[in-house]
């Protein structure tokens, strides 16, 4: 049978696949593989989005202008300086795609989020990563610097990163970012920038003044908990917005998406508070973990890593067996989102039992 002619990069890029079972209501295992909120909306987001509801035969507001207006007042900018897509990913894409010339390269350290490489390829641009730090598991800024040639148009830096919640100092971020040739774009990725915690300043916003070719993203999926309607920002210089914008589907962000994240916004304080409840519980986690015997890196975000390496598969597949979705990197190690303490203590329980097993074992 003849088929159309389509890009051969289709029959390699890899498709994401979510963890197994949980699109089954009937029968879902505990959700920790996503990096959800497992907290249900509050009622001000659940009204703004009925309120949307009622005018879905109409086009959503393509430019998001309420929604930017309250973000560039909740950042102390102004409305040029941002963007809006369908989750930050979706900016993400637009970034590739602005950048995609024939030739072009970008850099990201790897394991980071899993969808970079993809993006790369199906926009033409040729993915550069580079490992991470072996014991530290964090990004190899120094490496990642030497990969930057002439044919570098895009630097991704994912703080903290995905997935391994690993966390850039300030400082060592800022150095890097100033040492990045201006003609090539730098992308910080925070989507989770809300569950860091610290003595210093983290973010990358207050680099953007001094670095036009720097842009921030973060999203509402997480802390926000809006990860089922959809919607990042980017923070970046205007001339670089403006460009970003043009090359944005139009209409992406629906009507509920946009309402919900504007009222997401004025509700910070109790939604936040919600946040920290989630830091409390990765603490207790890890500190679980830790006593079990597994090596966790300091996470700062709302996942822990357990770097398995070939013991991946067989670890992802025991929890499953246990009714436990967590996320496995064939060959590399395993995320676990943190969820409510009843899915969280399940997930403690197959891990012990597991190390209890290998004992027995001797593996």
């Amino acid at each position: 049978m003849s088929h159309p002619r389509l890009r051969a990069v289709l029959e390699t890029v890899a498709a994401y696949t979510p963890a197994a079972g949980l699109q089954d209501p009937a029968d879902r295992p505990s959700p920790l593989s996503a990096n959800e909120s497992p907290h249900t909306p509050l009622p001000g987001i659940a009204e703004a989005v009925a309120r949307a509801g009622t005018e879905v035969n109409r086009y959503p507001d393509p430019g998001c202008g309420e929604l930017i207006r309250a973000l560039a007042r909740a950042h102390g900018t102004t409305e040029d300086h941002v963007a809006v897509g369908a989750g930050s990913v979706a900016l993400l894409q637009t970034l590739f795609h602005a950048v995609a010339e024939p030739g072009a390269e970008a850099v990201h350290a790897w394991p980071s989020f899993e969808v970079y490489p993809t993006l790369a390829a199906l926009s033409g641009a040729t993915a550069v990563p580079v490992p991470l730090r072996e014991h530290s598991h964090d990004h190899d800024l120094r490496a990642m610097a030497d990969r930057i040639t002439d044919r570098t148009r895009l630097v991704i830096v994912c703080n903290p990163n995905n997935p391994t919640g690993t966390l850039l100092g300030h400082e060592e971020l800022r150095k890097f970012v100033a040492a990045v040739p201006r003609d090539c774009l730098v992308a910080v990725d925070e989507a989770y920038h809300e569950y860091v915690r610290g003595g210093e300043p983290t973010g990358a916003l207050g680099l953007i003044a001094d670095h036009p070719n720097l842009v921030v993203l973060r999203t509402f999926s997480k802390a926000y908990g809006l990860a089922g309607l959809r919607t990042g920002y980017l923070i970046g210089d205007p001339w670089v917005v403006e460009r970003l914008r043009k090359a944005s589907l139009p209409y992406a962000v629906n009507s509920a998406a946009q309402e919900a994240a504007v009222a997401a916004l004025g509700l910070a304080g109790p939604l936040l508070a919600r946040v920290e409840e989630t830091v409390a519980e990765r603490t207790r986690v890890r500190e679980a973990l830790l006593r079990q015997g597994w090596t966790v890196p300091d996470s700062q975000a709302n996942f822990v890593w357990l770097p398995l390496g070939p013991d991946t598969a067989d670890f992802g597949a025991w929890c499953a067996g246990r009714r436990v979705a967590v996320r496995a990197f064939a060959g590399v190690g395993v995320r676990v989102s943190i969820g409510t303490a009843e899915d969280d203590d399940r997930f403690l329980a197959a891990a012990d039992a597991w190390r209890g097993t290998r004992k027995e074992t001797g593996a």
